[in-house]
């Protein structure tokens, strides 16, 4: 999310740090939009995509500013999405988890990204279905065979 504001106006035609290329098959930075977003993180459901992304825990460098979105991260089931070492990390929020599908249709979702923690396996069958029912694409960020 901060790549997508940090590289919205990128000028495809030079050299970006950080950015192999700005364009890629015809698609730039900017044409990708946050449109729907799930967590099960107490500190993160509930607020813009914008703010959740620098709430704890988060092990990721800020580097840019993200601008509110005005998309309101939704509570995700948790499956086995919090492993061991999480566990002690995270609060889970007791927000009654979201019809993940419908949320899907509802934002018009063309690309579903699925970066759960590493060993998320359920949890990242369950999101590539929701994707199938919603009729959008998914794109699997995790070391999990999904077939």
């Amino acid at each position: 999310v901060q790549g997508l504001s940090y590289y919205r106006h990128a000028n495809g035609n030079e050299p970006i740090p950080g950015l192999m290329h700005a364009d890629l098959g015809g698609y730039h930075v900017d044409d990708v939009e946050v449109v729907c977003a799930f967590d099960v993180a107490e500190n993160k459901v509930g607020r813009d995509v914008a703010e959740a992304i620098y709430t704890a825990p988060n092990n990721t460098f800020r580097f840019a500013d993200v601008a509110p979105i005005g998309v309101r991260v939704d509570r995700g089931p948790t499956l086995d999405g919090i492993g061991k070492y999480l566990r002690d990390e995270i609060e889970e929020s007791d927000e009654p988890v979201a019809d993940v599908t419908a949320r899907l249709k509802e934002s018009a979702t063309e690309v579903l990204i699925c970066y759960l923690p590493v060993g998320s396996e359920a949890a990242a069958h369950f999101y590539a279905e929701c994707a199938l029912d919603a009729g959008c694409a998914f794109v699997n960020c995790i070391p999990v065979f999904i077939a």
